[in-house]
């Protein structure tokens, strides 16, 4: 059984390899995107001014002054309340939020990293709330991540998620669709031996090509991990596994290359704009927040921010690593009783 499995496994690295374009976008694609949003934003790419407001209690909520309530009004602006002043500037530091305000007392914190927030401090000084009477502005206590480091994580994530999503569902739907599978079933290998191969395969190069973009990345931008290594390691291996496991069950059965696109394509889209790749969903409805969290790559994503920008540990992250075991372990199962050789 082994022996086969290395055989396929050894074969579908040479066929990937070979394909001088796929290869090439795996990697290029990512540092193209770093550059871009380096160059062009400098350091904060969301399209949303977000502000954080300070509310101890209800009863606070009606106290505010009027240069903040003027504030309020304020088009193209969302106020997020918090309840203590610690949770909004730990949102503040991982650019979650553009700006923190705490009206009963009058003071304010943006970070100095982030162009939002400076201009989320023009628009506040413009509604007079920055007058002598008015708020004073405070430091904030604890190291700023600069908006390209926050977005790095969340760019390696879509990577994996693109590369596990089309490499093996797109690439087993055409098998299908060649007869290639159906010559295969006359041979001595077994679905699961064919599957284990694919996914060991995908696997392989999920995991090497998303350590060149890392090392690459990180020699030009100065990157680093302040958690263990080993740990997002492993945060990548489960998550792209969860991914391989997907793209697997939607190409348990389906022979139709245009079929299969459309379906990856419906999956793909949703989760790269949901699983705060480009930004936060802090502010969003919360069922948006809720379906967010059905997707493998949310959990992939949030856990390599801890363990990248935070330095998290394996307990920390633990909860997101069981969560996307579980899906895995789901989608799996589903993939292997929908399995067929041929075209249905």
């Amino acid at each position: 059984m082994w022996k086969r499995i290395r055989i396929l496994f050894i074969a579908r690295n040479k066929e990937f390899y070979r394909d001088r374009s796929a290869l090439g976008w795996n990697l290029l694609f990512p540092f193209l995107i770093i550059i871009g949003y380096s160059f062009l934003f400098g350091g904060n790419g969301q399209a949303l001014y977000k502000v954080g407001v300070v509310v101890e209690s209800s009863a606070a909520a009606k106290l505010l002054p009027p240069q903040f309530a003027e504030f309020r009004k304020t088009r193209h602006v969302e106020f997020v309340e918090f309840s203590s002043v610690e949770e909004g500037l730990e949102k503040l530091r991982h650019h979650r939020i553009d700006l923190l305000v705490q009206p009963l007392l009058k003071r304010y914190w943006m970070s100095s990293t982030s162009p939002k927030g400076y201009v989320s401090e023009r628009l506040l000084a413009s509604s007079g709330a920055t007058r002598p009477d008015g708020f004073e502005k405070q430091s904030v206590v604890g190291r700023e991540i600069p908006y390209v480091e926050w977005l790095f994580p969340g760019i390696l994530g879509m990577n994996i998620m693109f590369s596990a999503l089309f490499g093996v569902g797109y690439t087993v739907v055409r098998y299908r669709k060649n007869g290639a599978l159906k010559r295969m079933s006359v041979t001595p290998v077994r679905p699961h031996e064919f599957l284990t191969a694919q996914v060991l395969s995908r696997m392989f190069l999920i995991l090497i090509t998303t350590a060149v973009v890392y090392a690459g990345c990180a020699a030009l931008y100065g990157f680093s991990c302040r958690g263990s290594y080993a740990t997002l390691f492993l945060v990548f291996a489960v998550g792209g596994f969860s991914m391989v496991a997907l793209g697997l069950l939607v190409a348990s059965r389906s022979s139709s290359e245009e079929f299969a696109g459309g379906v990856l394509n419906l999956l793909s889209w949703p989760m790269m704009f949901l699983s705060e790749v480009w930004f936060s969903l802090e502010g969003a409805r919360p069922w948006v927040q809720k379906l967010a969290k059905l997707f493998p790559l949310t959990p992939m994503i949030d856990a390599a921010r801890r363990v990248m920008n935070d330095g998290a540990g394996l307990v920390e992250v633990g909860p997101r690593l069981l969560a996307m075991a579980a899906m895995s372990a789901l989608f799996l199962l589903a993939g292997s009783l929908l399995f067929t050789w041929r075209k249905e």
